[in-house]
């Protein structure tokens, strides 16, 4: 019930601070890695809440561990949240990587900066899921000065990382987040 609610609220907020979606993701796209980039701020959760609501996509998120909590924990679990252990050395793209396996229709979240802080470079184990999955990935970017979320097509990872990589930083490189000096693409 509080996580419907929520989710209203994000979708109320959204409309009426005047955010636009510029190209929906088609709900026929069963397994893919939403990659959101630049992630600069706590808002781009709500913006992308009230995204994944009115485009009518199933998409889960990693969070870090500590966020599930009471009395949010089982908020975050019905809004799709997969908590993460970043203390245990773990295979976290194998974990991933078979729920692509056993789920039909399973889509994940991932910021590659892995932080809302400016990174040098990004992590990149979001590719290495979406490669070894076999999977699409689609880029999302959050415009702040636009007040637009932009989606790309759905791409193949052709195993060239840098290359892949290259392709993904010209999309988000005109992309405005809501704290432009912690974002910097490594071109």
């Amino acid at each position: 019930m509080i996580s419907k609610l929520f989710v209203w609220l994000c979708v109320r907020w959204f409309k009426i601070t005047g955010w636009h979606i510029s190209k929906y993701i088609p709900t026929d796209l069963r397994n893919y890695v939403l990659v959101v980039a630049p992630h600069t701020s706590n808002i781009d959760f709500f913006v992308g809440i009230a995204a994944r609501k009115l485009m009518g996509i199933n998409v889960k998120y990693l969070a870090k561990k500590e966020l599930f909590v009471f009395p949010i924990a089982n908020v975050l679990l019905n809004l799709g949240g997969y908590p993460v252990n970043r203390t245990k050395n773990m295979s976290l793209v194998d974990f991933v990587v078979e729920k692509f396996q056993t789920e039909p229709s399973f889509a994940i979240t991932v910021t590659p900066e892995g932080t809302r802080s400016k990174v040098d470079k990004w992590k990149t184990g979001f590719y290495h899921i979406a490669n070894k999955a076999k999977v699409p990935i689609v880029m999302v970017g959050f415009d702040y000065q636009r007040k637009w979320v932009v989606s790309s097509e759905p791409f193949i990872p052709s195993g060239d990382m840098e290359s892949d990589f290259s392709k993904m930083y010209r999309f988000f490189e005109n992309i405005i987040p809501m704290h432009p000096e912690k974002a910097e693409y490594p071109l």
